[in-house]
């Protein structure tokens, strides 16, 4: 490769190769199999702040149009256009559920960069309990692989709408939403 330069993409070339790509709606990050380019020094922090060579993202349309054209590929985490493919750091989830409400039988998330989503059968809710402390982390699917965490109030004010299941022989407490049940947790451990 005799005077050949590889060049690392940015972030702006990948904002400017998004923002050409996105032609209303989510691109199709999905039908888009571009070579890998190598790891960007980008980081989504737990809280939902992005970083990008260690300092904050403080423009947040800038990160909205990067979340459109994030993918997850098994547990690896890309920044993906048409051309390019670049490896970027997830701490937890890529997204935070900022706030929730009802709207007729379905729960409609709210994330830090502007999704909307109808929890239920395509979008379900889990709860992931740490092992060691037993305290829950919650999560909503927002699309293809991609998760939001729940935020704590807006966790606690699910917690207010909760409500008791059977499920499999076992009393659960948890969400409805779509036609869907959602359990948080054995509803022994919360009269316990």
């Amino acid at each position: 490769m005799t005077g050949q330069k590889i060049v690392t993409p940015s972030a702006e070339s990948l904002a400017a190769s998004a923002r050409a790509a996105k032609k209303g709606g989510l691109p199709p990050v999905h039908l888009w199999n571009p070579p890998f380019c190598g790891d960007l020094d980008m980081r989504i922090a737990r809280d939902g702040t992005w970083f990008y060579l260690g300092t904050p993202i403080g423009r947040l349309e800038l990160v909205k149009l990067f979340s459109t054209i994030l993918r997850r590929d098994g547990d690896d985490y890309f920044l993906v256009t048409p051309v390019e493919k670049v490896g970027i750091t997830v701490d937890d989830a890529p997204f935070v559920a900022v706030d929730f409400n009802r709207k007729g039988d379905a729960l409609v998330f709210e994330t830090n960069v502007g999704d909307f989503v109808d929890a239920g059968p395509e979008a379900p809710i889990r709860v992931v309990r740490d092992p060691e402390t037993g305290e829950p982390a919650p999560y909503v699917l927002v699309r293809a692989n991609l998760v939001a965490l729940i935020d704590r109030k807006s966790f606690y004010r699910l917690v207010d709408v909760g409500e008791e299941h059977d499920v499999d022989g076992v009393a659960w407490f948890g969400v409805m939403s779509k036609g869907a049940f959602f359990p948080i947790i054995p509803a022994a451990e919360l009269h316990g």
